[in-house]
């Protein structure tokens, strides 16, 4: 059983003591008992507050019990009917002090950040392949359930399942979900009752809709889905360079981000001279998808001069990446030659690394794009391998001035030609976004993007819905994440405070992926997904009988919240998990005036 770091270092048990030290006055031991109960049911205001203050006084002669904690132990998540046992889902099952269960997902199960070398969790999918095994968009055209999709369907099914076993005061308003059963070390769900189904996970992928990252060489992968009628997912940049760090700390920085909650990562290091050997430590390492942008191996390859760059050269990145595993490419192939003067007439002109990258090159040798005019060979490489293409915004704007300009719609209406060409390929793609945007703005992007792109997945940078936000770039982009999540964007690209300022550090990142989760979850919220909601009504019980831990531990950062509760807490109501916070105090609480309306009008 693994107990979360949180109730180790700061809330030890403590065994109750026994009765000669435990002995006190009678009003002592009636003063706690009423504590106890006045937590929730008193609705004499005047007589709580006593209560509390003579259970405060004569806390040395009562008994020091701790109240139950909240524990996070590792389960895996199987349907209920498993003809194998090939598709078992990794899951934290969070038990809180008053009973209840909860799932969580979390790809980073073991937190063993000693792992070189994940389980190869997808090699038993591939016993019935054949050596020339077809892509999930494949399949799906053919009608195939594979392996993969029913991993995915029971992934987003089980998140933020429950079983509420205290129902006493909650029983009108909640229950627990049907078909599912919480075992010792595994928890079944009844294919009868998913939220997503693998029918409608093959019927997704077969329209172009979702795709599945997850290369034939990337076994340590565990399938996810990127789709607008799926959870929003969130991607974490991370990069080592010649002079910034090494394989040591991006495998670091690898675990920080799935410790945090990343649904894939993209590497992005460059200037190293062992990059294929960092790369396949990270895959090896990571149990999410892994993206690159090939044309910045491209570039180191020719010494930095992109003069020098050839489609050879270009090519031969991609093949390399995709044997060692990489699961998506960032190709920016839609910044054609015929857009660079609507570029040239921008404030910010190219902001995109790989797009000036490409756009150097075209320049120098008046040509058009190398992967533009080289796509059904692309195609090719990507089919073999199932390495999904994200179409990458080289023409994304960097400033609010250059927003929704002909450039970047421009790209955008290639990028849906593009798409279609996948499809007809057999190769997933989703859609790269913007970018600086202005808030009104938004949901204009997501729409042009459906449009335009005939429905594939949208993935955005934020968009930061103003510049003047140096510092705090986490907090404007996702502003603009939350709204275009709302909307349908699938996937979100995190930010980081340090954006526009500094190379991330650590706590950066950290930060940056707390604000896009909780960017993400509200926009699950807001489209309607059953399951999101569950985890906010559990916070809301918790709240409502002020059971402080389990808020603690259904939070994004536990020890963030801890930390903010105890700092203004006496150290006795924290013992106590005392019936308000420093905020109004026991007096003016207004959860706790509110059982007097309760009381009055009933709580049916």
């Amino acid at each position: 059983m693994l107990h979360h770091p949180l109730y180790l270092s700061h809330f030890a048990y403590q065994a109750p003591q026994d009765d000669a030290s435990a002995s006190g006055s009678a009003a002592a031991a009636a003063a706690a008992a009423d504590l106890a109960t006045s937590k929730i049911h008193f609705s004499d205001l005047a007589a709580a507050k006593a209560a509390h203050r003579a259970a405060k006084l004569n806390a040395a002669a009562a008994p020091k019990k701790q109240a139950p904690r909240p524990v996070t132990e590792s389960v895996q998540v199987t349907f209920a009917d498993a003809a194998d046992d090939s598709i078992k889902v990794p899951y934290h099952k969070l038990t809180l002090s008053n009973g209840d269960q909860i799932l969580r997902y979390n790809v980073d199960v073991d937190g063993d950040t000693t792992v070189a070398q994940r389980p190869l969790v997808r090699a038993p999918f591939y016993a019935e392949r054949g050596s020339t095994p077809k892509t999930q968009l494949e399949y799906a055209k053919e009608g195939v359930i594979t392996k993969e999709m029913e991993y995915v369907a029971l992934r987003e099914s089980a998140c933020f399942v429950e079983k509420i076993v205290d129902k006493r005061d909650f029983a009108d308003k909640f229950g627990s979900d049907e078909g599912a059963e919480f075992l010792d070390k595994l928890v079944t769900l009844s294919r009868n009752h998913l939220l997503v189904t693998p029918e409608m996970v093959r019927n997704e992928v077969a329209a172009g809709y979702a795709v599945i990252p997850c290369n034939h060489h990337h076994l340590e992968c565990e399938p996810m889905i990127i789709g607008k009628k799926f959870l929003t997912k969130v991607n974490a940049n991370i990069g080592a360079s010649a002079i910034s760090s090494g394989v040591d700390e991006e495998i670091a920085k690898l675990k920080l981000s799935l410790k945090y909650g990343a649904d894939t990562v993209m590497d992005l290091s460059t200037g190293l001279p062992s990059l294929m050997e960092l790369r396949n430590a990270i895959l090896r390492a990571s149990p999410v998808p892994i993206g690159t942008v090939p044309m910045y191996e491209a570039l180191d390859r020719v010494g930095g001069d992109a003069n020098a760059l050839s489609w050879d050269v270009f090519k031969g990145v991609i093949i390399d990446q995709a044997e060692q595993g990489v699961d998506y490419f960032t190709i920016h192939a839609g910044l054609t030659l015929d857009l660079l003067p609507h570029a040239a007439r921008r404030l910010m002109g190219i902001v995109s690394r790989g797009g000036a990258i490409m756009a150097s090159y075209m320049m120098q040798h008046d040509a058009e794009n190398l992967a533009y005019a080289n796509f059904e060979e692309l195609l090719e490489i990507c089919r073999k391998y199932d390495v999904a293409l994200s179409l990458g915004d080289g023409l994304r704007p960097g400033a609010i001035y250059d927003a929704c300009d002909e450039a970047q719609y421009g790209e955008l209406r290639n990028i849906g030609k593009l798409a279609l060409r996948c499809r007809e390929a057999g190769v997933q793609c989703f859609i790269e976004g913007p970018g600086h945007v202005p808030l009104d703005r938004v949901e204009e992007n997501q729409r042009l993007e459906e449009e335009y792109c005939h429905g594939a997945p949208f993935y955005t940078l934020g968009p930061l819905v103003t510049d003047v936000g140096a510092g705090f770039d986490h907090i404007t982009s996702a502003i603009g994440g939350t709204t275009i999540g709302m909307h349908g964007t699938a996937m979100l690209c995190y930010v980081t405070p340090s954006e526009h300022l500094a190379l991330p550090t650590a706590e950066d990142v950290k930060q940056g992926l707390i604000t896009y989760k909780i960017a993400a979850h509200s926009a699950d919220l807001a489209k309607g997904l059953k399951q999101a909601y569950k985890i906010d009504h559990a916070m809301s019980r918790a709240r409502a009988t002020f059971r402080w831990y389990d808020q603690f531990a259904l939070s994004f950062d536990p020890e963030h919240a801890y930390e903010v509760w105890h700092s203004q807490m006496d150290e006795e109501d924290c013992a106590h998990e005392a019936s308000f916070c420093s905020m109004c105090g026991p007096r003016f609480c207004p959860i706790r005036l509110n059982r007097r309306l309760q009381s009055k009008y009933g709580t049916k």
